[in-house]
């Protein structure tokens, strides 16, 4: 029970740390506070349970938690404001060296035997686009999109909730003149690999004096990072709206984070422990 309590706490301290209110409503019974809604939805996405059997579970163990109802219709409500509030409290740390890419979560979770079977195509997905730290190996800064876009489209509004970074890397994709203008006015190296005859660009010239291989073989971070996420939390989600799918995909990516960060501080307390013998 120990270990469950001290779960509880630390989100307990994430949320007030984000300056997130007790309730986020305002009239309706001050029954559970955001934190039940917030312990219950996470844990859902660690373990893959269903609403039902995440309500059922924390109930056994003694949690004061929502019905699995309520945990369907608080997770629609919650903004995305505050799932990057969270985030950013999982990551609260300057950048050096900032990876950048993309991926896709399916929509569905089918047999890949029977897709063959019935000859159909890829089921359609969720594109996620994302900044990762590649020093801690934690995201720092999500762009979720219900249909697919070009990866150019997502970089101002991932530099919106994340700028203080050094370095920027990303593949060829994200080759444009109009991100190293961005990234250049930001005060952000860019380390984009460039595509091949494609030269034009006043600021795409001055960036690519900074060009280095050895730094833009960091980028392959992000991939591992994507792999390490899917395999932990599942590739798919059960959301229909694109309100919950978002939801669905933060919890994810704060779960991975909160992961990373107890391994650390356990790692910490080794070596401390280690060096007093």
């Amino acid at each position: 029970m120990k270990k469950e309590v001290r779960l509880v706490n630390k989100i307990k301290h994430l949320l007030r740390r984000a300056n997130i209110p007790r309730w986020l409503h305002h009239f309706g019974p001050k029954k559970y506070e955001f934190y039940n809604h917030a312990t219950a939805l996470l844990l859902k996405e660690v373990f893959k349970l269903s609403f039902r059997r995440v309500s059922k579970l924390l109930e056994m163990l003694g949690f004061n938690v929502p019905s699995y109802s309520a945990l369907c219709k608080m997770r629609k409500r919650i903004l995305l404001v505050l799932w990057n509030k969270i985030l950013q409290m999982t990551a609260k740390f300057n950048s050096d060296l900032v990876a950048v890419d993309s991926t896709g979560f399916n929509r569905t979770n089918p047999s890949f035997h029977y897709i063959k079977r019935i000859d159909r195509k890829v089921m359609r997905y969720i594109k996620l686009s994302s900044f990762l730290d590649t020093r801690r190996k934690k995201f720092i800064a999500l762009r979720i999109r219900a249909k697919p876009r070009h990866d150019v489209m997502d970089i101002k509004h991932l530099l919106n909730q994340r700028i203080n970074m050094k370095k920027l890397i990303g593949d060829s994709a994200y080759d444009a003149e109009s991100i190293h203008e961005l990234a250049h006015e930001n005060g952000i190296i860019t380390v984009i690999k460039p595509k091949k005859n494609v030269r034009r660009g006043h600021y795409r010239k001055k960036q690519v004096k900074n060009y280095s291989e050895r730094t833009y073989h960091r980028r392959s971070m992000i991939e591992s990072g994507f792999s390490s996420l899917k395999r932990k939390y599942g590739s798919s989600i059960s959301a229909k709206e694109i309100s919950t799918q978002r939801a669905e995909i933060y919890c994810k990516v704060i779960s991975y984070n909160l992961n990373l960060r107890s391994r650390r501080d356990f790692q910490l307390g080794l070596i401390r422990a280690l060096s007093n013998l």
